[in-house]
């Protein structure tokens, strides 16, 4: 009985290993690495890995066949700045106090479930209530659908800066918000802060270095920390293995937040050349949002979209973003792939490709900065990025060439994730 018992098991076992391999016959792949396009590629997928790069196309006569041969195959996108609990709409200020937490969080499964579908297996989500924690906790136990989420959990600001929770609150509602609430005004509040997110599971830092165009607050670009503080941030922040981001379109914040030791400048909407120079130096990596400064100029035409203090800053920054970025790479800063997703309509972060490319990025280095740029900043370069042996089987697939037709990054057609399909 206990051998017919053990060889059931086994032939249940082997019969699950072969439904779980799949053969993806791709018309053209693209090589993030080298920056090649190949043609006629089998991708052998068992469980949630890649398995084998075959040249030619396989048949076989078991496991699972998706026919791709008129599809051009890449690896998932990742998006290094999202806000997924909240979608920005004429209504939003008055949100944040009739939402519950539970109300934000049944919000944010749909806005995630469309970015995976839209083909980003991986993102970046840079500030909300904490929600955002929770949400990637329920991705990963395979609750809800949506990318792989690394999380700065709340964003951290000044009394008064761009991620203080009680801006533009009744004085009665405004209170004295700390660091456990991400409100920072001295070297150890700012190490507290950054214990706090720890302590609440966030996988990243993000600060406020500057103001910001959609805060109800004066300044869209005012410094908001000191050199001193963002250093304690940034190096507490190492201690507990997490990089920094830094929300900044004025150039002395960015250049605080570069000196202070951050990996990433978002947005960068008035850097000068010589904050240029220093992020090659310092390694820093820009993330353009050009798309949401696109959107939130186009939004402020509107009347009564945004608070009237929000409007000029919107009128103001959202058209210089692509100009920046321009320069930026031009001259050689690192560039990540970016959009802010969540300040405009979640799903259409692949417009972000056109804009960069607009601006004077080949294709082909667009699309690396969503992959492999993206992967290595998130130290995980052998993982995600690449259709590689070994790596997780993150695949998605598009109508046409994107060196040729970058619009066809803005309707993916075929998401897998973690050897998953959520779209074919």
């Amino acid at each position: 009985m206990r051998k017919l018992l053990l060889l059931f098991f086994g032939l249940l076992f082997i019969q699950n290993s072969i439904a779980q391999t799949s053969y993806i016959l791709c018309g053209k792949l693209i090589d993030t690495k080298s920056g090649n396009i190949s043609s006629e590629k089998t991708i052998v997928v068992k469980g949630n890995k890649i398995a084998d790069v075959i040249d030619g196309y396989i048949m076989p006569k078991g496991g699972n066949l998706i026919d791709l041969r008129d599809k051009v195959v890449m690896p998932g996108l990742i998006d290094m700045h999202v806000h997924l609990e909240m979608e920005y709409d004429n209504k939003t200020r008055i949100k944040k106090y009739i939402l519950n937490e539970a109300d934000v969080a049944y919000n944010s499964v749909k806005f995630a479930e469309l970015t995976l579908k839209n083909g980003f297996t991986t993102v970046r989500d840079l500030g909300g209530s904490g929600v955002n924690i929770s949400l990637r906790n329920a991705i990963n136990a395979g609750d809800i659908p949506g990318p792989r989420v690394f999380t700065a959990g709340k964003s951290l600001a000044t009394t008064g800066g761009h991620a203080d929770p009680t801006n533009g609150s009744s004085r009665k509602l405004i209170g004295n918000p700390g660091p456990k609430e991400g409100v920072v005004n001295s070297v150890e509040d700012a190490k507290k802060a950054v214990r706090q997110r720890y302590k609440n599971g966030a996988d990243c830092i993000k600060i406020t270095a500057t103001g910001g165009v959609l805060s109800v607050a004066k300044s869209g670009d005012n410094p908001q920390f000191t050199i001193e503080e963002i250093k304690a941030i940034c190096e507490t922040a190492k201690d507990y293995g997490m990089h920094v981001a830094a929300h900044a379109h004025g150039d002395v914040g960015m250049q605080r937040a570069i000196i202070g030791g951050v990996k990433t400048i978002e947005h960068g909407t008035y850097m000068s050349d010589k904050t240029m120079e220093l992020m090659k130096k310092h390694d820093a990596y820009l993330v353009p949002t050009i798309t949401a400064g696109k959107e939130v100029a186009e939004k402020a035409k509107i009347a009564g979209f945004y608070p009237e203090i929000v409007v000029p800053k919107a009128l103001a920054v959202g058209p210089q973003i692509q100009g920046t970025f321009a320069k930026a790479y031009k001259k050689g800063v690192g560039i990540a792939f970016g959009t802010d997703a969540g300040v405009f309509k979640h799903g259409v972060n692949g417009k972000e490709f056109g804009f960069m490319v607009e601006a004077g990025m080949p294709a082909m280095e667009t699309i690396q900065s969503a992959t492999i740029t993206n992967a290595m900043l998130l130290k995980m370069e052998n993982e995600i990025g690449q259709i590689q042996k070994g790596f997780y089987a993150d695949i998605i697939a598009v109508d046409n060439d994107p060196t040729k037709i970058i619009s066809t990054m803005e309707s993916v057609v075929f998401v897998m994730k973690n050897g998953v399909v959520y779209k074919k």
